[in-house]
């Protein structure tokens, strides 16, 4: 049987840096996608739209000017990102693997509790002084993410937190020249967590 797979809207509630990071990706996704080659909101379009948003959340001073112009922003890139959902949603409703090479997440078709697939690391990358971006692939009927870090090899894990976002997961406080490893796993599901992903290490600055 055929499942239609529904892009999930829930950016709508994102908060204003998290829709940035999500835009952001949901453009580098649909650039030279061969699934999507004519969105009604093109790339690099989307792309400007992210960055008069970024720049609004930047210019916001607690100026009700500036607080307007900022939402007035954030709703055209809501626009846009709802309009390249449908599209996406048209295509790729029966093939949830073209789905998320869109950037985008899907809706839960099953709502009876299975095994979590195992999710896996995208990226581990300085993001500014003293913390550390990791991404990882967003997996269906996960509620959250466990991080856990070591250092320089060390095997003792240690816990870095809970984390909702799959695709944007900043590790805080951590000491310059000091290689960190990273690893993930996603928590619901029939057995409460999935398989840990592998391992990827990354020297903080």
């Amino acid at each position: 049987m055929l499942i239609n797979y529904r892009v999930s809207r829930d950016f709508v509630s994102d908060a204003d840096s998290d829709l940035d990071e999500f835009a952001n990706i949901v453009a580098q996704c649909l650039a030279n996608n061969p699934a999507f080659l004519t969105p009604p909101v093109m790339p690099a379009d989307l792309t400007a739209l992210d960055v008069t948003f970024r720049n609004a959340i930047a210019a916001v001073t607690g100026d009700p000017q500036d607080t307007a112009a900022k939402e007035k922003a954030r709703e055209a890139l809501l626009d846009a990102l709802r309009k390249d959902a449908n599209y996406v949603e048209s295509i790729a409703n029966h093939d949830l693997e073209t789905l998320l090479s869109s950037g985008y997440y899907a809706n839960s078709t099953n709502h009876a509790q299975s095994p979590l697939d195992q999710p896996g690391v995208l990226e581990l990358s300085n993001l500014a002084a003293t913390q550390l971006l990791l991404r990882v692939t967003p997996v269906t009927n996960a509620r959250s993410y466990q991080v856990q870090t070591n250092t320089n090899g060390n095997g003792a894990w240690t816990e870095a937190g809970i984390y909702t976002q799959a695709r944007r997961i900043v590790l805080t406080s951590l000491t310059p020249g000091t290689v960190y490893n990273g690893r993930a796993r996603a928590i619901g599901g029939s057995t409460g967590y999935s398989d840990w992903s592998k391992v990827a290490s990354q020297m903080a600055t």
